[in-house]
């Protein structure tokens, strides 16, 4: 019976028809999406061989949403949420077909894979803080955590399954089949959103842009919770997601292994990630989330130091399962605790600030794709590991509000 019962409470959320298929699209697009992180890594690295050129194109897609973010929550306060999604992607579709074109053609360039993502970015910027926000529409403050939980364990099921398969495709059929395969999962996903309902804006918003911008920058400035939760959501910009960038860098160098070893690496994370999402989908507002919040992100912190002294592939799988654990408790906790503690009408602004932090993900990228290219990859991941460590520390001593969370 109790059993039952946290099973009902797990999947709560995907009881309501309206959410159950914006989820289902989120799959289809995540899907995507974890394909095109490992073929555009690995197609850089074949084209290259440089840890950096790596870095800069994993990370191309962050100055756009530095610069763009703001705006892109400002208008999902504005706007229709559901039309900014699907215009977002309809833009996704066009980049992966242009680079699979430029694949067969025999015509991609780095350039190319720098300019991809760099539009991706742009994309990302505007219909990012649109899909974050309207799950807050299609659901009650009751179902809130649970339907963010599960929107992360969605994400965390492709991460374990997209990067095999596409390892697999990749390697067999090549690159251009790949790009061909990411544009397919991407038209599935705008046909499902077609079935999430229109939602109208939630704020009417002044004449000039601008003025939202800033009445969204005060309101987070002074909600001191939700700028707290945004400084974690930083640490993990700066220095677990760049650890990322770097894994095809480690699959060659320190395993000399190819690109379905790196397919399997990153569906380990996947692994670790399902299985935390679906436990904090079961957790309620007295389960102590903040320490969950705190506790999952020192875990990542110490998986990445494991990973940077191992030089065992099976080893380091392992490590992927708890680094993703890690991973499971910050995007879905972070999110979530946010959006409950943010106002509807400055939901869109504040998941905006919030994608900011993807913006800054260079900050710890290029010194660590610098890094690797002087020293050791091993050497990047250590200096990723520590700062999450100590920052984690920091934020466990030094307040109070995310404890009491």
């Amino acid at each position: 019976m109790r059993r039952n019962r946290l099973l009902s409470r797990t999947f709560s959320s995907l009881g309501q028809s309206d959410f159950r298929a914006l989820w289902f699209g989120m799959l289809m697009l995540m899907a995507a999406l974890n394909i095109q992180m490992l073929a555009r890594g690995y197609l850089t690295w074949e084209l290259t061989h440089s840890p950096i050129a790596v870095v800069v194109v994993g990370a191309g897609f962050a100055p756009p949403i530095l610069l763009l973010s703001l705006y892109g929550g400002a208008i999902a306060d504005r706007y229709a949420r559901k039309r900014i999604i699907q215009l977002g992607q309809l833009g996704m579709i066009g980049i992966s077909l242009l680079v699979a074109v430029l694949i067969s053609t025999g015509t991609v360039t780095v350039y190319h894979l720098v300019g991809a993502s760099l539009a991706q970015g742009t994309i990302w910027a505007f219909l990012m803080p649109a899909r974050q926000a309207i799950i807050a529409q299609l659901v009650d403050d009751d179902h809130l955590t649970n339907a963010v939980a599960l929107n992360a364990s969605g994400m965390s099921l492709m991460t374990l399954a997209a990067p095999g398969i596409g390892g697999l495709i990749y390697g067999i059929w090549g690159p251009a089949v790949t790009y061909y395969a990411i544009s397919g999962l991407t038209i599935f996903a705008y046909v499902l959103m077609g079935f999430v309902p229109y939602m109208a804006p939630v704020a009417r918003g002044s004449r000039r842009m601008w003025r939202d911008i800033r009445e969204g920058l005060v309101y987070t400035r002074h909600n001191r919770t939700v700028m707290m939760l945004l400084l974690v959501a930083l640490s993990t910009s700066l220095l677990a997601m760049p650890f990322r960038s770097l894994l095809p860098v480690q699959i060659e160098r320190v395993f000399e292994l190819k690109v379905e070893a790196l397919g399997l690496l990153l569906s380990m994370i996947g692994v670790g990630s399902l299985f935390g999402s679906l436990v904090i989908a079961g957790l309620t507002k007295t389960s102590h989330r903040g320490w969950v919040l705190l506790a999952t992100s020192l875990l990542s912190g110490i998986a990445i130091l494991l990973a940077a002294a191992t030089t065992s592939y099976g080893v380091a799988l392992v490590i992927m399962v708890v680094l993703g654990i890690g991973d499971s408790g910050r995007r879905a906790l972070n999110a979530s605790l946010i959006m409950e503690e943010t106002d509807d009408e400055y939901l869109g602004r504040v998941m905006g600030v919030y994608m900011l932090n993807f913006g800054l993900i260079p900050l710890g990228a290029i010194p660590l794709g610098f890094i690797a290219q002087w020293f050791d990859v091993r050497l990047s991941f250590a200096v990723a590991g520590a700062g999450l460590v100590i920052a984690t520390i920091g934020y466990t001593v030094l307040t109070r509000r995310i404890r009491q969370l």
